[in-house]
């Protein structure tokens, strides 16, 4: 694989080098194909990275033997996986229609409003916080329910919001 050039003009590191590669390796008797590790393998990139770049979609791709097409179309249908860099704090506000009756739109203007966020997925000036409202997070019971990387916070207001930026190290 040649070097890539992302966005910030620094050539691509491959992420399935030593022991990230051993890990991907390791994964392969376990399913019946390598294609099938997709989701991990890009979950690790992700996890290494931050983000998913095409520069990393290309990598997974060889890696697991596919065309970089299908990679792309992999990580654009999953909204798990984040298309560019995210912040420090990647904030996830559901925002479907149960969680908005119990005011998730008020939940997203209190992080917009105190994160200094200027729109839904730019990330903050001082690079520390990213805010995208999602479909579902799964706790219907719990609204408004927000994930903080891969922390869930549920029943959360607008009034909280600032008490919850704060715990934030």
């Amino acid at each position: 694989m040649t070097a890539a050039i992302h966005e910030h003009e620094t050539p691509y590191q491959p992420v399935f080098v030593g022991d990230r590669r051993k890990e991907l390796d390791a994964l392969f008797p376990l399913y019946p194909t390598k294609m099938a590790c997709i989701l991990p393998a890009l979950w690790m990139v992700q996890e290494d990275r931050g983000w998913v770049s095409d520069a990393a979609m290309a990598e997974v791709a060889q890696v697991l033997e596919l065309t970089a097409a299908y990679v792309k179309g992999v990580v654009t249908f999953y909204t798990m996986y984040n298309q560019h860099p995210v912040g420090k704090y990647l904030i996830q506000v559901c925002t479907t229609t149960p969680c908005n009756i119990c005011g998730a739109e008020d939940v997203v203007s209190a992080f917009m409003e105190h994160t200094g966020c200027t729109d839904l997925g730019i990330t903050s000036a001082d690079g520390r916080f990213t805010i995208i409202e999602v479909e579902c997070l799964g706790a219907c019971g719990f609204a408004t329910p927000v994930m903080i990387n891969e922390d869930v916070v549920e029943s959360v207001t607008a009034a909280r919001v600032p008490a919850i930026l704060a715990g934030l190290k």
